[in-house]
């Protein structure tokens, strides 16, 4: 659901500036309103399903996302709109990190691999469809069309999710202190420098990430000269890179290379990249073409470093799977969100502040991974083999 709460709405920024006479800062600011719920969410949601089980509240927070959404679509103006995006992002987050506490619940090892790797290959392929969508729905509506359509989405997934989908944590799994015990089972991860070492690993990560999506329209477009179909299709092609790198990930995991392997791979991948990225932008300057390569390849690294991130933190975090969770998505959207307009606000006119951006997620990353999560010391590998837990057990 974030990709479609997010990247849907870009299309339709202008008519809504328009149609609520709003500074299009204002209107950019829903994006950011919208992380800030996230990160309050997955920080909330994740710790209290150790406590609570996963379904209810995975089946309470798409309901209140559908009625938040409908409250966006009958918006008066900007003030309003991102004050209600704060609480429409707040019970969105629920799907997200509840997605990964789920996963987490019912595989292990090489099994939870797979899965992570095709949870990533859907974050991947949604940002590109999703503003396709939204130009759809902006042929035939408007921008308030767009926010019926998510209450919609939310409406049918809350009912997907209460009638078929099994609790994945039954009581006997739960917290046995309650939800205050849940929040502890947070602060104790904290603790651990290894799990915090993968955590600040793909929040950095993540900042290269944010500063391309939001980056990359000003770079092929103003820069390169790009018109607006050109760039989807420059995007789609940029972004496969994620989707190559997540297969290899998958590929590489079940034929029992080290998770701490292939994540370092990505990340030293997406260091160099971006590395000579920037030193070409700042002496010879890009062409399209090695801007392409160097983004591809730092999209490749990108999707090997997500799903090898999150096997190993719900790994290392399985006993308190929703608050490892929390912490993994939290990092991610506190720093994109304060990457976005960075972009913007470095300068339109050329690609250096995305290559900058860029080349300093990564770098931060690597120091992450190298001096905190220590991959060498091989934390988050499975300990046994590969397993699933019954899909059943404890459902509700």
């Amino acid at each position: 659901m974030t990709p479609l709460s997010t990247d849907m709405l870009l299309p339709a920024f202008p008519e809504m500036s328009d149609g609520l006479h709003a500074s299009t800062s204002s209107i950019q600011a829903t994006l950011t309103s919208y992380l800030a719920g996230m990160l309050v969410g997955q920080l909330l949601i994740g710790p209290v399903s150790d406590g609570v089980g996963r379904k209810k509240l995975l089946a309470w927070g798409s309901l209140l996302f559908a009625v938040f959404s409908l409250l966006c679509a009958v918006a008066t103006n900007a003030a309003l709109l991102n004050a209600v995006r704060v609480l429409e992002g707040l019970t969105g987050a629920a799907g997200m990190v509840l997605a990964r506490a789920v996963v987490g619940d019912w595989y292990r090892g090489q099994e939870a691999a797979k899965r992570f790797t095709a949870l990533s290959m859907i974050f991947a392929v949604a940002p590109i469809i999703a503003p396709i969508i939204g130009g759809g729905i902006l042929a035939v509506g408007s921008w308030r069309t767009m926010f019926i359509v998510l209450a919609i989405l939310g409406l049918v997934l809350a009912v997907a999710v209460a009638t078929g989908l099994p609790e994945s944590l039954p009581p006997a799994r739960r917290a046995s202190g309650g939800v205050s015990q849940a929040f502890k089972g947070m602060k104790d991860l904290l603790g651990q420098r290894p799990f915090t070492g993968y955590v600040l690993t793909f929040s950095f990560a993540n900042i290269a990430l944010f500063a391309y999506i939001s980056g990359s329209s000003f770079v092929f477009q103003d820069v390169y000269g790009l018109s607006e179909t050109m760039f989807s299709l420059t995007f789609a092609l940029t972004a496969i890179g994620v989707l190559i790198g997540g297969a290899l990930f998958g590929a590489l995991s079940g034929k029992g290379v080290a998770f701490n392997k292939v994540l370092t791979m990505g990340i030293f991948v997406g260091l160099l990249a971006t590395a000579v990225h920037l030193v070409i932008a700042v002496t010879v300057g890009n062409t399209l073409v090695t801007s392409l390569v160097f983004m591809f390849l730092s999209m490749f690294a990108v999707g090997a470093t997500i799903p090898s991130v999150m096997t190993i933190g719900q790994e290392i975090g399985r006993h308190t799977g929703g608050a490892a969770s929390a912490l993994l998505g939290a990092g991610q959207c506190l720093l994109g969100g304060i990457t976005a307009p960075l972009v913007g606000a470095l300068g339109t006119n050329s690609d250096k502040p995305m290559a900058v951006l860029m080349v300093v997620g990564f770098a931060l990353a690597t120091v992450a991974l190298l001096g905190i999560a220590r991959p060498r010391e091989g934390h988050g590998e499975p300990s046994e083999p590969a397993q699933h837990a019954t899909a059943g057990a404890g459902a509700e």
